[in-house]
């Protein structure tokens, strides 16, 4: 048994990210990823705003919804399998987080608040990137400047962070290191080194679950679990039935042109007999060997070696 939770579940990431006790933790790992940006000091969650028709799948989506000291929002998620059309519900996602901060009535001036979509991805996206890291805001095309920074869309594609313990320098990267690893560790790095790592080393204690919170979090595990081994026989299936389809496309290939290449040598073959045949006839009529050469296009060599069979 794994001696941490594992955060690609439910429960385990609501216990990290999630709840009064995480806040250390939430709020070190969002200064970490926007480092030189800003400093959060304190966050509150806001899980009864949570948008619930985009959370349809809970053994797939995993978010926590809460608002900085300042009044801007930001949305953290875990997604363990990829969706078709991803980018535009996550724009659909960001923009309703945006809508619902609208009051009714002449007072309001349009005063929006920043939000922040960071989504942490247990699967590639080719078509957002091929990095670890994606950062999407509003652009002015032509002068490759910010137009605005009240959208914000920080894709986290977590099988492209490769890097081990001992390559891990910054906060964050050490952060998504054991993110990543947390369910196959049997201690937790950088104890001594940071208090972020000490909360998260008991708050993802699987000892320090309760019986009921446990039993919670083994069926939650079993339900992931489950959808990871769904996830991998459908890409097997699909490797296999790709593999059978370029089975069958070669061999059809390879019949093709066969047959093309067959006929081919088998006019080639043809039109030498015949042209060999034309030049021993008029070999026979006394003509000489350079006239036969240039009617029949053989070479003079060619032509000798007729003459002389």
């Amino acid at each position: 048994m794994s001696k941490f939770i594992n955060p690609f579940t439910d429960i385990g990431f609501k216990r990290i990210f999630g709840q009064e006790i995480s806040k250390p933790v939430l709020i070190a790992f969002l200064n970490a990823l926007l480092a030189g940006e800003r400093n959060i000091v304190d966050v509150q969650y806001l899980d009864k705003e949570q948008p619930g028709e985009l959370a349809d799948d809970r053994s797939l989506i995993y978010d926590v919804y809460c608002k900085l000291e300042n009044g801007d929002y930001i949305i953290v998620e875990m997604q363990n399998k990829s969706q078709p059309f991803f980018k535009n519900r996550s724009i659909y996602y960001i923009s309703r987080s945006v809508s619902r901060q609208g009051e009714p009535g002449p007072e309001w001036r349009y005063d929006v608040k920043a939000v922040y979509m960071i989504a942490l991805l247990n699967f590639k996206r080719d078509d957002i990137s091929t990095e670890f890291r994606t950062d999407v805001a509003l652009m002015d095309m032509r002068h490759k400047t910010l137009f605005s920074d009240r959208i914000r869309l920080i894709y986290l594609q977590l099988p492209y962070f490769t890097k081990e313990l001992d390559d891990c320098e910054t906060l964050f990267e050490k952060l998504i290191y054991v993110l990543k690893n947390m369910d196959v560790l049997q201690r937790m790095p950088w104890l001594a080194q940071d208090a972020v790592f000490q909360k998260l080393a008991s708050i993802a204690d699987v000892a320090s679950l309760s019986k009921k919170e446990r039993s919670d979090y083994d069926e939650n595990l079993r339900a992931y679990r489950d959808t990871i081994a769904v996830m991998e026989g459908q890409y097997l299936e699909g490797m296999e039935k790709g593999e059978a389809k370029g089975r069958a496309e070669g061999e059809a290939k390879g019949r093709a042109e066969g047959e093309a290449k067959g006929r081919a040598e088998g006019r080639a073959e043809g039109e030498a007999k015949g042209r060999a045949e034309v030049a021993r006839n008029l070999i026979k009529l006394g003509m000489p060997i350079k006239q036969i050469a240039q009617a029949t296009g053989l070479s003079e060599e060619e032509v000798t070696a007729l003459q002389q069979g």
